[in-house]
């Protein structure tokens, strides 16, 4: 099994992958272990703020430490140069919210999984000739499972994952489900602390009621 299959093979067990951003490495690293504690086995890092690559490579440098079998990828990359940095540092795969074939290009010849944000179904079957085999719908909330549900025939051979405003709450996740999705990105609703709030264990538990969710959906 390649390394794309094989990234693959984990989201589709693992189907609930958080996207998150910080400046400060010790939170990442915090929120890290607590995603992985609650059952969290991908986790998509975004490239968003200047020290976006010296806390992802403090990050991998924690997973390879204590639990080497959580794949962390980078979001947000939008150029091969930005591809090529984070590759060097270790990148297991490359989310990206746009289509472009020089990424494409690039990931597939290091035998990394590239996950590039759609919204048209035109740019979803750019997508799938440039050899996509999982495509992000982007911006989620703006799309809509009724979006997927309708194109799904179109591309049977593609498994997608909405990012973006995708909420945590049963009725969101299971109107996804029911559209056909393989995995959820969850953004910014997945990491809203509660008021009370004393440690990340409000954020373990979150993950793992969300993977219950997802897995009986």
């Amino acid at each position: 099994m390649n390394a794309i299959t094989s990234t693959l093979e984990i989201i589709g067990n693992y189907p609930v992958i958080p996207v998150y951003y910080h400046e400060d490495k010790d939170i990442c690293i915090n929120v890290l272990q607590a995603c992985y504690d609650g059952g969290i086995r991908v986790f998509e890092f975004t490239n968003r703020g200047k020290n976006a690559p010296e806390n992802f490579k403090a990050m991998l440098d924690y997973r390879n430490e204590h639990f080497p079998y959580l794949k962390l990828g980078i979001g947000t990359i939008k150029t091969v140069a930005q591809a090529e940095q984070y590759l060097s540092i270790g990148a297991d795969f490359i989310v990206s919210p746009i289509v472009k074939e020089d990424i494409a290009k690039l990931a597939f010849s290091n035998d990394i999984l590239w996950v590039p944000g759609c919204m048209t179904p035109t740019e979803i079957d750019f997508a799938e000739e440039l050899g996509a085999s999982l495509v992000k719908l982007f911006p989620g909330d703006t799309l809509g499972p009724g979006f997927l549900k309708a194109i799904k025939p179109l591309f049977p051979d593609l498994k997608f994952m909405p990012t973006g405003g995708v909420d945590v709450n049963k009725e969101n996740i299971d109107s996804w489900l029911n559209a056909g999705v393989t995995a959820l990105g969850f953004g910014s609703k997945l990491f809203q602390a509660p008021n009370d709030a004393k440690d990340y264990s409000w954020l373990t538990q979150r993950c793992d009621s969300l993977l219950k969710l997802v897995s009986k959906g």
